[in-house]
Parts: structure tokens; sequence; C-alpha cells
């Protein structure tokens, strides 16, 4: 047997990161059909092993969990973006923040803000007019944003506080997209890339001292007039449990500091809409060149809802539109790639990969493997009903992660997006106007390249 796994052969300094830049998507599903379970290829300097075999996942994921870390070979710019919150923290602190956060994602709470989802979406509706046309991708992210601060940071954003935030993601984005330069290029460099890059985090962070201010002495209650109906649910003791109270009350009892808060809060609005956000995105898109699934949608909602606001218990019982965002995940899964790397030498497939190497978990390759789907590029939201479903392995889909480090967020993504369904899908088809499909591009999450303008039809 082979030392090392198969792999595409690269070039010196660059390996194949001019590949991967080129087409991400394209590059992974490749080197999966090309060479299996386990393929070695090179990003600049440093070695990369991309596993496609739900056991290998599932080992680096949740059985052998503790021998894996998130990657310290990403550059700086993450860091600079999110610090050391949720998604970046390691080991003890990782665990200290997790838990800290985690009354503010209890089912229990969660299950509360379905009337704030529904309304800011209804909010939303109150603009669309039949014949007008939207990119939907914009304003899915819009109402996202409104709910996640909404509900995690206990505030409302004004117009001038979205627009700030939605101009500022693109160069976020941008500065993610693979690239083979920033192999040589470091991120002190006085680049127009990197001087975009840290003004953007400026201006997203003044919004978030702006929250916080606002916010700095209603923690342990507040009158009814004050702040968003996501800060207002309370836990048995009465107090405001969305995130942000939550660590304003642990900085006051001396457990959090300034910056440990920045990092949550800058974690919590962009990953915590954007995920979401793109899911919505995706679904509209492939509603429209299926009408067949399109139509079983819309049956559904008004069976289910009826013309009303729909609410939590109602979102229990769109077991069809839950499907069919399930299958819009595996084909269009927003984290579309996840690294992780080895704290010692481990064993994955038979291979030896050392310390300190890149292990690559491509969502994107793996959903769309023919090992494990039939028609695998066919959508087909009847592939989640329970039989079919429990034939396949599980990390055969991972669009949430899995093991210990599983998206906190994930049954608030899940809730808010059938609710948002359910008010948008009652009211409205959604037609895709251009004639060809987009194309997509990588960044920390996977992104349509062109804007996504969809018509809107009166029901």
């Amino acid at each position: 047997m082979s030392l090392q796994p198969p792999g595409p052969k690269g070039l010196p300094v660059f390996g194949n990161s001019n590949q991967y830049a080129k087409d991400p998507f394209t590059f992974m599903t490749a080197c999966a059909e090309a060479y299996g379970d386990v393929v070695k290829f090179d990003l600049g300097p440093m070695p990369v092993y991309m596993l496609t075999n739900p056991e290998h996942i599932e080992q680096v994921l949740v059985s052998e969990a503790a021998k894996f870390r998130k990657p310290q070979f990403q550059d700086d710019a993450m860091g600079d973006l999110l610090g050391n919150g949720l998604l970046l923290s390691e080991d003890e602190e990782w665990r200290r923040q997790r838990e800290l956060a985690q009354p503010a994602f209890d089912p229990t709470r969660i299950a509360t803000l379905g009337g704030m989802m529904s309304e800011r979406t209804e909010a939303m509706l109150a603009d669309w007019e039949d014949g007008d046309v939207v990119d939907v991708q914009l304003e899915m992210a819009r109402l996202t944003v409104e709910i996640i601060v909404d509900a995690m940071l206990g505030a409302s954003l004004d117009e001038e506080r979205i627009e700030l935030v939605q101009e500022n993601l693109e160069p976020l984005g941008a500065r993610f997209e693979p690239d083979p330069l920033r192999v040589i290029v470091p991120d002190w460099a006085p680049t127009r890339e990197n001087r975009d890059y840290k003004e953007a985090i400026a201006t997203i962070e003044d919004v978030i001292d702006d929250i916080v201010a606002e916010r700095r002495g209603t923690e342990f209650g507040r009158d009814s007039e004050g702040g968003g109906r996501g800060s207002s649910d309370a836990a048995a003791d009465g107090l405001p449990m969305d995130l942000l109270s939550i660590i304003l009350r642990a900085q006051q009892r001396g457990e959090q500091t300034d910056q440990q808060l920045r990092d949550e809060m800058m974690t919590m609005l962009l990953a915590g809409h954007d995920t979401t956000a793109l899911t919505l995105t995706y679904f509209w898109y492939l509603l429209s060149q299926h009408p067949e699934v399109e139509s079983r949608v819309h049956r559904e909602v008004d069976e289910v809802l009826g013309g009303d606001v729909p609410t939590t218990a109602d979102a229990r019982k769109l077991t069809y539109t839950d499907r069919v965002l399930h299958e819009t995940m595996r084909l269009y899964p927003p984290v579309y790639v996840m690294f992780r790397e080895p704290k010692v030498d481990v064993r994955l497939g038979g291979y030896r990969v050392p310390e300190g190497a890149g292990v690559m978990l491509p969502q994107w390759a793996v959903h769309r493997s023919e090992r494990w789907y039939t028609d695998p590029e066919t959508f087909d939201p009847d592939r989640w009903l329970p039989e079919r479903r429990a034939q396949r392995p599980r990390f055969s889909y991972f669009p949430f992660g899995g093991g210990p480090r599983h998206c906190i967020g994930k049954q608030f993504s899940l809730l808010e997006a059938k609710l948002i369904v359910g008010c948008v899908a009652q009211q409205f088809e959604l037609d895709y106007v251009r004639d060809e499909p987009f194309s997509l591009r990588g960044s920390l999450t996977m992104h349509p390249r062109e804007p996504m303008g969809m018509r809107l039809v009166e029901r």
C-alpha cells in the first residue's frame, strides 16, 4: 500500500491552488471521482487531505474529534474578522463560550421566536408588489440580518445600519475567495483588497458598538417599549435571554472581556444570517426550476396555514417544505467545505496524516456523490423521506457540520427558513428571470456570482 494518498500533481510553491481558486467546486468533484476516499494535494505550501467517505468524516467530527482542531493554517484575516468567537475558539475557551451561549439557543426559547420571525417577514412582503423583480439574495440577507439582530442581540436596525452591514459584506466575502497570490502577499501589505477588508470590519464593528451601547443597562430587563422582542423572552428567573444580554451579565460577573463580547457579536451577526439567507436563495431558485415541487410546497402551505401568518407550531407541520429545504442544502450547501487540523499524527483511510496538515471535509463533493445518492444531480425532495434517508451513511449529509462543534444555530435556522417560506409562498410565486443558470463563487460560504433576480407573481 502506498504511504501517501493519491492526488493531482501541482506546481512548485503554488501547488494546486490555481486549480482550486479557478473553480473549487469542479476541482473537489474531479478529485473525489478520480482518486477516491482520501485525496492529497497542496494548496500553496500546505498539504491538504480531502476526505469523501462519510465514515472518515465521522471519525474527524465525532469519534476522534478530540484529536482535531479548527485550522491554524488559515491566515490572520479570519482572526481579524471573527477573533475568538464560537467559530474559531478552541479547547477550554470554546467550551466555556459554548456553555455560555447555549441558553440563547435552547429549543424552548427558539420556539418563542417564531412570531417575531414571521412578523419581520410580513413586513418585508408589505413592500413587494406583483410584477416587481427583486434580487432574492439581497432580500433574504436583509431579512435574516434583521431577525438575527432581534433574536440574539435584542435590538432593531434602522435602514441606514442595515445598508451599512449589507454594503460591507461584499469586501468581507471577497477576502476569503480562493486566491493563490495570497500565499505570497501578506495580510499587512497595503493592497486595495486588504484596505477594503479592514475598513469593512471597522464599519461593522461600529454597528455592533452602537448596539452594545444601546443595550447596556437593559440586560436585567427593560420596559416594554425598548428593543426587539427577541430580547423579551426570559428564563424562569425573568431575565432577557438573547445572547448579548447573557454576555453583558457575564461581563458584570467579570467572566467576559470587551474583546470576547465583540468577537461573539461579530460571529453571530455574520454567521447567524448568511447561511439561512443563502439556503433560501437557492430554495427559491430550485422551486422556480421545478414547477411540480413548487406546486406541492404551495399546496402544503395553503393547507397547513389557511391564509394565517405561520407560527412555530405550524412550522412543524410543513413536512414537505422541510424535505425541500434539506434537498436544497444537499445540492447547494452554503458551507460547502470545512477544514480541520490534526493536533497529533492520525490515521485516516489507511494513510498517515501528519500533525498540522489540512484536512478538508467537502460537503459539495460528498453531497453530490453517486456513491451515496441515486441520480445525485437530480432535485428530489422525496429522497428525504425517512425510509430513504435511513439507507444512507450518517455523514453523507452534513450541512451543519457534526459532533461536539456542530452548528449551535441549526434549529434556529431551520425554524426561520420554514416560517419565511410559509409567509412568502402564501402570497407569491418567484420566477427566476435569467435564461441561463447562475454560477457559483466560493468564499467563507458559497454565493451566486450573479444577482438572483426573481419576478414576483402574486398568488
